[in-house]
């Protein structure tokens, strides 16, 4: 799709963000976090889309099952380190079969200069799967984007919780 392709020139965030602006996104949260940077300026300028910046990472499990009773899709960013934050609440949307699209940025990986991100990075993948959620993992741009289409696809065409998992390959080292 040359769209996506265009996309992709201007870097991995611009080509998440049409693909999610162009299956009806309405809303997103998140908590700050570098990774999603540029995603969460995108989302934030944009007037059609309501912005939701969070405390804790399980308000947007939340909000993204009242978004979806309320006729709206959301997606919700959020760094690997909050998937442990969430694992109680993520039953909502999993006992309830409410769609959820969770793009999470991974910590404790290549590069990773924090220990403490380290135990939770290990566990990510394995604590969504645990509780019902399916996983995929991109570790490259044009893996992402083909990943997110298809996440969403499934979260709102078949009322799945979905979770993309992004490489810090990806994201780069983290400069403090």
């Amino acid at each position: 799709m040359a769209t996506t392709e265009a996309a992709l020139n201007q870097g991995w965030p611009v080509a998440v963000y049409q693909s999610l602006k162009t299956i009806g996104v309405g809303q997103v949260s998140y908590v700050p976090d570098a990774g999603h940077t540029r995603l969460i300026e995108l989302f934030t300028a944009d007037e059609e889309v309501a912005s939701n910046v969070l405390t804790t990472e399980e308000e947007g499990i939340a909000i993204g099952v009242g978004a979806w009773l309320g006729g709206m899709r959301s997606v919700l960013l959020m760094q690997s380190s909050g998937v442990g934050n969430c694992i109680n609440m993520l039953s909502l949307p999993v006992l309830t079969q409410s769609p959820l699209l969770m793009l999470v940025t991974m910590r404790g990986e290549w590069n990773e200069f924090n220990p403490w991100q380290m135990p939770m990075s290990q566990a990510t993948q394995a604590s969504l799967e645990a509780i019902g959620v399916t996983v995929f993992r991109a570790d490259n741009e044009e893996m992402l984007v083909a990943m997110v289409e298809q996440a969403a696809s499934m979260a709102f065409g078949a009322d799945q919780q979905v979770a993309v998992l992004i490489s810090q390959r990806m994201l780069g080292k983290k400069k403090w």
